[in-house]
C-alpha cells in the first residue's frame, strides 16, 4: 500500500513542475490539496484566477456553491483531511479572449493524475466537476455532453459522481435542470455525511496522517 512518503514525493514533483512554462501567460503555480487520509476527492477543471492568486482551491464564489452542494462549511472543507482537491490541471490556464478560462491543458492530467491517484489508497468517492474532468476520467463511459453525463449519475456509483461546474455561469443550467437539486444533491450530501462521520467504518488511528493543506 502507498505510504505518506509516496504521496509527499508526488506532491514535491508536482510543486516543481514547469511543463507549461512558456505556454501559460504567467508563471505556473500548481494548486492541489490532498493528504494520505483523503477519501473524497474533488476533481474540477483547473484553478481560476482567484485560486491562482490565493494558492488555495475553491476560494471563490464557485467554491461557496460547491460547499453548499456538499453540505459542508468553509472550515470543514479546508481542515478535514478526508476532503481533497485535485483538478484536471493544477495551474490556472488563463482567460480566453471571449471571456471565461481556457480549457485545462491535457498534458497536466497525463503527467500527474495516474501517479497522484495511485498514492491515494483510501479514496471512496471522486466528484467529477465539469465536462473536461468527466471526459478524461470516464473516457467512453461519458455521455454525449455534460448534462447527459450528470443525468446518468447513477451509472457511475458508488465511487464516482459527476457534477456540473458550480460556476455562476451555470446558474441558468440549474434552473433548466431542477432534477439536479432534487435528486443528485441529496445523494451527494448523504455520501459526504457518511464519509465524514466519526462512525465511518474506516475511522480510527492513521499512522500515515500528514498535514492537510494546499500545495502552491
Amino acid at each position: 500500500m502507498p505510504t505518506s512518503s509516496d504521496l509527499q514525493a508526488v506532491l514535491s514533483d508536482i510543486r516543481a513542475c514547469r511543463a507549461c512554462a512558456g505556454v501559460l501567460p504567467h508563471t505556473p503555480r500548481p494548486v492541489v490539496m490532498v493528504s494520505p487520509q483523503t477519501r473524497l476527492l474533488i476533481c474540477g477543471q483547473a484553478p481560476g484566477r482567484r485560486v491562482h492568486e490565493s494558492g488555495v482551491p475553491f476560494t471563490d464564489p464557485s467554491g461557496d456553491r460547491l460547499r453548499d452542494w456538499m453540505g459542508v462549511d468553509y472550515r470543514t472543507f479546508y481542515d478535514d483531511p478526508r476532503i481533497g482537491v485535485a483538478a484536471q490541471a493544477f495551474c490556472y490556464p488563463g482567460t480566453a479572449a471571449k471571456g471565461g478560462d481556457h480549457p485545462p491543458p491535457p498534458r497536466c492530467a497525463t503527467l500527474w493524475r495516474p501517479r497522484l491517484l495511485d498514492a491515494l489508497p483510501r479514496m471512496e468517492l471522486t466528484l467529477l466537476v465539469g465536462g473536461y474532468a468527466q471526459a478524461w476520467a470516464l473516457g467512453p463511459r461519458a455521455k454525449a455532453n455534460m448534462t447527459e453525463t450528470v443525468r446518468a449519475w447513477r451509472d457511475y456509483g458508488p465511487d464516482i459522481l459527476p457534477l456540473p461546474h458550480p460556476s455562476w455561469r451555470n446558474t441558468a443550467w440549474l434552473r433548466r435542470n431542477p432534477w439536479f437539486e432534487a435528486e443528485v444533491l441529496p445523494y451527494l450530501q448523504a455520501r459526504v455525511r457518511d464519509i465524514l462521520s466519526p462512525a465511518h467504518p474506516r475511522e480510527g488511528g492513521d499512522p500515515d496522517r500528514a498535514e492537510h493543506g494546499a500545495l502552491v
